[in-house]
């Protein structure tokens, strides 16, 4: 991982007391790193997600930065809107900031946020990934990993139905900058954040971010699970510029087997050990992967 060369406490904060999220929630820890690197000069805008309740009720938020609720599919294009109608006035510094769950990225707003990459318009898109549906009630979506319980797969997920990739769909669009990022890594969030806010196009930031409540973790080990993720090589942390150019950025020093990942966590409870061993298959055929592409560049 490239070590950073700035103090990211000393950066003003944004995310401020009274919001109304759960203990634990990897969600506000990503914002609060994110709006340190954008600043002050940022509009951000909110679909019908957990942080639609999170924020606050209106006309009050826990944001230090302006702030537009917009319908579930359409945080893409709202965030475009938002970027032509500041670029008239000549406020072309002003950071946007489409900031989205998965359900809201990977489903229901896919179709506004391949749109506004095709167009490469000039936005910053981050989905906060907490694997499911969890403000409506912990339902399966298209992040949800193979062999998790939610409401809607209570025998524990699809098996033939792995979690869709998405910084791989994104950055076949050809934009110039794509990347995966872990509240347990905060340097590497926060540093990824900077460098998408110097880029001028479409720039989409994929964030790992555990929900205590649908993880069936205690919130106290919300950062540790995260971090397990990206230790196993599950939920590994690299970066790919104008649709081609990979780099991995954190290599763990040693092996973690997948099972340190899933045993805290009540979600996999009815996962067998046969399925547990194919799923670290899959992971270490997926790291190795990434890996030999990487060293091609």
């Amino acid at each position: 991982m490239i070590e950073p060369n700035y103090s990211i406490e000393e950066e003003r904060e944004f995310l401020h007391p009274g919001h109304l999220a759960c203990q634990g929630c990897g969600a506000t820890i990503a914002i609060r790193y994110v709006l340190k690197a954008l600043g002050e000069k940022t509009v951000v805008v909110i679909p019908a997600c957990c942080w639609s309740i999170i924020a606050g009720l209106f006309p009050s938020s826990c944001l230090g930065v302006p702030l537009i609720h917009t319908a579930f599919e359409t945080s893409a294009v709202a965030a475009t809107g938002a970027r032509a109608a500041l670029d008239m006035q000549g406020k072309e510094d002003v950071h946007v900031l489409a900031w989205a769950g998965d359900g809201g990225t990977f489903d229901i707003g896919f179709q506004a946020l391949s749109g506004a990459a095709e167009r490469n318009e000039n936005i910053l898109y981050c989905c906060y990934d907490n694997e499911a549906y969890m403000n409506t009630g912990i339902q399966r979506s298209s992040a949800t990993p193979v062999g998790a319980w939610t409401t809607t797969t209570p025998k524990g997920g699809l098996e033939d139905r792995p979690k869709k990739n998405i910084v791989r769909i994104m950055a076949a669009h050809g934009i110039p900058y794509a990347a995966t990022a872990n509240v347990a890594f905060p340097d590497d969030l926060y540093r990824k954040a900077k460098k998408a806010a110097s880029i001028r196009g479409m720039k989409f930031i994929h964030i790992l971010s555990p929900c205590p409540t649908g993880w069936r973790i205690p919130s106290s080990e919300s950062v540790e699970v995260a971090r397990l993720a990206t230790l196993t090589n599950l939920f590994p942390l690299y970066e790919v510029e104008n649709g081609t150019d990979l780099t991995v950025n954190y290599i763990p020093p040693k092996k973690v087997t997948v099972e340190n990942y899933l045993r805290p966590q009540g979600r996999f409870h009815l996962m067998s050990e046969e399925e547990k061993e194919g799923i670290q298959r899959q992971v270490d055929a997926a790291w190795e992967a990434l890996l030999r592409e990487a060293k091609k560049r």
